[in-house]
């Protein structure tokens, strides 16, 4: 199951959860000082594996954009005020498996759908990029050929999430919350 960080209990973890996956990769630690959410990915047992987060996006302002060209991008030109950069999108290595991976892209659709975004911009590791793409079947494209940033090479990547929110019954690995009830419960 996976749910908005409401509390500092679940900020403290949310912060273990993606600096221990930071560390394990190499990467340089950067912490987010305007977020628009933030989420936990929690086992059946309750144990933290993953994190997303949400952060506004600027287009030509934002410092993803020194990066990657996002800003150029026609789907980003075509919808101001539409598109979010997602961050810290993470799983704990013994937690990388289809299931709680879903859990994790289903955070990323959840917030799209309830902040009215259509577009996610991010930066990924080339080998999980291509997972995404191949088992979760995500409309998504690599707008730049990989780039070395902060420790590990990237992929920059626009999600097109109206697409996958719209179209929730095309996507059997889903988990969105349901109606009734504020519980954000997987299958």
């Amino acid at each position: 199951m996976y749910r908005q960080v409401e509390d500092q209990h679940d900020l403290t973890m949310f912060n273990n959860v993606w600096v221990s996956v930071w560390q394990e990769k190499g990467y340089e630690l950067e912490y987010a000082r305007h977020t628009l959410a933030r989420y936990v990915v929690i086992t059946p047992e309750g144990e933290y594996v993953g994190t997303s987060e949400v952060k506004p996006y600027e287009a030509g302002s934002s410092l993803i954009d020194e990066i990657a060209p996002f800003a150029d991008h026609p789907a980003i030109l075509a919808n101001p005020g539409k598109v979010a950069e997602l961050d810290k999108f993470a799983l704990l290595k013994p937690f990388r498996g289809l299931r709680y991976s879903g859990e994790l892209v289903s955070t990323a659709v959840h917030c799209a759908e309830q902040l009215g975004l259509r577009y996610f911009i991010t930066l990924l590791e080339p080998v999980f990029a291509r997972a995404l793409r191949v088992s979760f079947r995500l409309p998504m494209e690599q707008i730049a050929d990989k780039t070395y940033y902060k420790g590990d090479f990237v992929v920059p990547i626009v999600f097109d999430m109206e697409q996958v929110y719209k179209n929730a019954h095309r996507y059997d690995w889903l988990s969105l919350p349901t109606k009734a009830g504020n519980a954000l419960a997987g299958k």
